[in-house]
């Protein structure tokens, strides 16, 4: 008497009335839970179709192998062996857990002295800085540096926690886009057009959707169409151009005068002059909500571009020389003149960590894995990728040497290609994420101090000096 499912001799019989077959109880009661019908006849089948055998208990016979004492001395060893073994190995990880115990301890106490001593230069500093004034741009004697960051709004705080969460959520599920450019795409890049534009000291190029906007240092500036290589539009920000972002139908300049304009079709819809000095850095958080400043006065402002109005403002005691937001927003990084670059928490204004570059930070942008960002200093040949994740030496994932100056870095949203620009010229060092290594795939001698890619990373614009604008393409 063996069961229809499984072949073998039942535990506890039961027969349908259906089919007549018999069955062990446990598998046909969750076949028929599953499946609803007699698994011989195909018929429905419910649990009340199904009969008690009354047999004698069945005893499954022992294995061939157990029926004789070498057999048994042989399992019996087997099991010993195997528990040995387990034992080992639990002894093993209790000696592993106990090291990083020791390691997380040493770890916990190394934090609190460090906490205890930046607490103390923090203290150090407020009373250095408490007792500086700034005088350049105030209409009076000088207004003492504030100390103390000011609150972010609640509303932006949410903000900020909310692009955080979602865009650090999906950001290890991105892919490559359909349609964006190849390293092979890249590599056959050349310049298709040039154009000398009625801007002179160019120092800044941002783009968007076909068009680049052109700013320099006598006040100009040029709204190009790329794809029809033409002057549009001209305006005059009367105020010596550093930096600039394009986003949108807004254009944000920043100014050596301390200013910080915005332009939409056209017009100046608003103007900050916060700053006591130079402009030195712009950057625009992932809401577009949030535009931040850096200055050398050492300190950096945040704009809501919502209400156009000033929402906090932050005194450290470092000249600043750039900066750029977290791709998830959550972080605000800044490099300073004395080679170090700072990580202050968007939320708060409060500094998270300092990476050393080792000269006058020149440039810095991200990549949208979210943990790399590249950095390269003032009159340096080489750019450094830092990984977020690390710590000490580590942190440092990649020295790229270019052989050339670089002045300015830009990054493509695909995660692949970072540009650089030079008075000696640009390139691209691409990253091939499955071979985990690096390459260049690009170089050429087109003088440029800044560079900015476009949609799919099919064009390359730059800028140099003289306002000579030059757009690569794949030949």
């Amino acid at each position: 008497m063996l069961c229809a499912l499984s072949g073998e001799a039942p535990q506890e019989p039961v027969v349908s009335k259906l089919s007549g077959a018999i069955f062990e109880k446990r598998l046909i009661e969750k076949y028929i839970e599953e499946n609803g019908k007699d698994p011989v006849s195909g018929e429905d089948l419910t649990l009340d179709d199904l009969l008690p055998v009354r047999s004698s208990r069945v005893v499954r016979p022992r294995p061939p192998t157990l029926t004789s004492i070498p057999s048994l001395l042989s399992t019996f060893q087997n099991e010993w062996d195997a528990l040995a073994l387990e034992t080992y190995n639990i002894r093993e990880q209790l000696a592993r857990t106990r090291e990083e115990l020791a390691t997380a301890l040493y770890q916990q106490d190394a934090a609190v002295r460090v906490i205890a001593r930046l607490t103390k230069e923090r203290d150090e500093a407020r009373d250095a800085l408490s007792k500086v004034t700034v005088s350049a741009g105030s209409t009076g004697g000088g207004d003492a540096m504030t100390l103390d960051p000011e609150s972010l709004p609640e509303d932006l705080t949410a903000k900020v926690d909310e692009f955080h969460a979602r865009l650090s959520k999906t950001r290890k599920k991105r892919t490559v886009p359909q349609g964006w450019a190849t390293a092979d795409d890249v590599a056959s890049f050349a310049v298709s057009t040039t154009n000398s534009l009625p801007v002179s000291q160019a120092t800044t190029v941002s783009v968007s959707e076909g068009y680049a906007a052109v700013g320099g240092l006598q006040g100009d500036v040029a709204i190009y169409s790329i794809d029809s290589d033409t002057v549009e539009r001209s305006l005059q920000i009367n105020e010596p151009v550093t930096k600039s972002i394009w986003d949108g139908t807004r254009v944000y300049f920043a100014t050596s005068k301390g200013s910080v304009k915005v332009y939409e079709n056209g017009n100046e819809i608003a103007s900050f002059s916060d700053h006591a000095g130079p402009v030195t850095g712009l950057s625009i958080h992932p809401s577009k909500e949030i535009l931040a400043s850096v200055g050398s006065d050492k300190s950096f402002i945040f704009y809501d571009l919502v209400n156009l109005r000033r929402v906090r403002r932050v005194f450290t005691n470092s000249v600043f020389t750039t900066c750029a937001f977290h791709p998830d927003g959550h972080l605000f990084v800044c490099g300073t003149n004395s080679g170090e670059i700072t990580a202050y928490f968007t939320t708060t204004g409060i500094e998270g960590a300092s990476f050393v570059l080792g000269a006058p930070v020149q440039a810095i942008s991200f990549s949208e894995n979210g943990y790399w960002f590249a950095a390269t200093g003032k009159g340096q040949t080489t750019v450094t990728i830092f990984d977020l994740r690390k710590s000490g030496d580590a942190v440092q994932a990649k020295v790229l040497d270019t052989g050339n100056v670089v002045q300015s870095l830009a990054w493509d949203e695909s995660q692949q290609f970072l540009a650089t620009g030079g008075p000696s010229g640009v390139t691209v060092q691409h990253y091939n994420k499955s071979a985990k290594s690096w390459s260049e795939p690009l170089r050429a001698a087109v003088s440029a101090v800044d560079v900015q890619w476009t949609a799919s990373a099919n064009k390359l614009v730059t800028i140099n000096g003289d306002g000579v604008i030059g757009v690569l393409t794949a030949e």
